[in-house]
């Protein structure tokens, strides 16, 4: 073991034991937190077993088979080569190569964090246009879509420009942090990946919501009243109801709640004011669930953790020699070096080649791409995880719906709506289950409001037979 790595050797062990030790704190929250039995007490009779043909006439349940797998081709193809591109610029040095070729010109340090961040990102951006329009194209034939392309196309450029933003503000405190403190960079930055999670969390709803959608007050009249009424009634805190313009780019129903704080809000899609008055309350009810059980602010706190635990790992991932020469960010047969603390301030791809030489590492921007792909294949590990907690919480609402408005009759009917209109797959397989799911299947929200009314001795909704 040379002396460089003998100096590294302790800060890489100590950055792997406290990732495991975070890791370990979110899946103990999360296996004591999580409702996994949102519906409490055994259910006279045993419970209902999902049944789509219970409520779903037979050309409902077709059109729903052939929009999954119309939709099913461009969205497994999509993830499948934005994998692939994205782990072959992270772990070949076609990556390193790009981001030298980006940055030629590039004077200062962290302006080539910024243009190799914007690079990488662009390049993911454009493998995955295809498929996206794709799937757009599928929207269209089912008529969910109402946008224009040119309007669909200025929405995918906003949605680059944003990545740009959120990218290029990460990866540049983390490189000045890996510069700043060679060994002991992964304590700021988990702290700072914590802080900057909980942020972002408190500032979207301000801030990036409004690039996608105007917003306004629900007018007054019965509905907003009844609404506000029924948040009191709940104990939630709500000065308002906004309602979003989705219409003008899809015909979906569906409502939200995001925020905490002052920013907390329940937005409702303007699509959905069509609905009966009684069936917007019930997915209200819901969303005041999510509000009332403080879903957004305890979901938050729990990524954070779960990011400053991926960032410690981040750690001794780039500072292995293996990695980093599979990457192209140092030569053949060199050694992981640490992050050079000088200023580096000279021109071109020389400066950059040089910073590596001289000890650059991890600290090199043409590490760029290795830690969009690291970033990349950690969410895509995460998403089950996150998609099975996601579907327990979305049923406790459920079930805080119920309770609120004690009418699982309203509570079927707009389950059933929101299935017709959406075309949600009512027989997800496995696979999407596991991938894509973060909400629990129309019938299944169906049959436990079926099993709350026994549970709670209320009228059962009878089956709609065909709708």
């Amino acid at each position: 073991m040379s002396q460089q790595d003998g100096r590294l050797r302790r800060p890489r062990i100590a950055a792997t034991v406290a990732a495991a030790a975070l890791f370990a704190a979110v899946g103990t929250v999360l296996a004591l937190t999580t409702p996994w039995n949102p519906l409490p007490g055994p259910v006279p009779g045993g419970r209902t077993a999902p049944d789509p043909a219970a409520d779903h006439s037979p050309a409902e349940i077709a059109r729903s088979a052939a929009f999954d797998s119309a939709l099913n081709p461009p969205a497994y193809a999509g993830l499948a080569a934005g994998l692939a591109v994205v782990l072959l610029l992270g772990l070949t040095p076609l990556g390193a190569r790009l981001i030298r070729f980006a940055t030629a010109r590039v004077p200062r340090r962290p302006l080539r964090v910024l243009v190799a961040a914007a690079a990488v990102t662009t390049l993911l951006w454009l493998a995955g246009l295809p498929f996206d329009v794709w799937g757009e194209t599928v929207l269209r034939d089912y008529g969910l879509s109402t946008q224009s392309w040119p309007a669909w196309f200025a929405d995918e450029l906003k949605s680059l420009g944003l990545t740009w933003v959120v990218y290029g503000l990460v990866l540049l405190l983390l490189y000045a942090a890996v510069r700043r403190f060679p060994r002991y960079w992964w304590t700021g930055a988990a702290a700072g990946g914590f802080t900057l999670v909980v942020a972002a969390s408190f500032a979207y709803p301000v801030v990036v919501e409004p690039v996608f959608n105007r917003f306004h007050s629900l007018p007054e009249g019965r509905l907003r009243t009844d609404l506000l009424a029924m948040a009191e009634r709940d104990g939630v805190p709500v000065e308002d109801v906004l309602v979003a313009d989705a219409s003008r780019r899809t015909t979906s129903l569906n409502a939200y709640v995001s925020g905490f704080g002052s920013t907390r809000r329940i937005v409702l899609y303007d699509t959905l004011l069509e609905s009966p008055p009684e069936r917007v309350e019930s997915i209200v009810g819901h969303e005041l669930g999510h509000a009332d059980d403080g879903d957004v602010l305890w979901g938050t706190l729990v990524g954070a953790l779960a990011v400053a635990g991926g960032v410690c790992l981040l750690y001794p991932l780039m500072t292995s020699p293996r990695l980093l020469r599979r990457a192209g960010v140092v030569p053949r047969g060199g050694s992981a070096p640490e992050a050079a603390t000088g200023a580096d301030e000279s021109t071109g791809a020389d400066a950059t080649a040089g910073a590596a030489a001289r000890g650059g590492g991890a600290a090199d921007p043409r590490s760029v791409a290795l830690v969009v792909a690291l970033l990349a294949v950690a969410m895509q590990l995460a998403a089950p995880v996150q998609n099975l907690v996601s579907r327990r919480i979305e049923a406790r609402a459920d079930v805080h719906a119920l309770d609120l408005t004690r009418d699982p009759a309203t509570f079927v009917s707009m389950q059933h709506e929101l299935t017709v209109r959406n075309i949600s797959d009512l027989s997800p397989n496995p696979v999407e289950r596991f991938l894509w799911m973060s909400h629990p299947a129309g019938p299944e929200r169906i049959a436990m409001a079926r099993d709350w009314a026994r549970l709670h001795g209320v009228r059962v909704p009878p089956p709609r037979s065909g709708g």
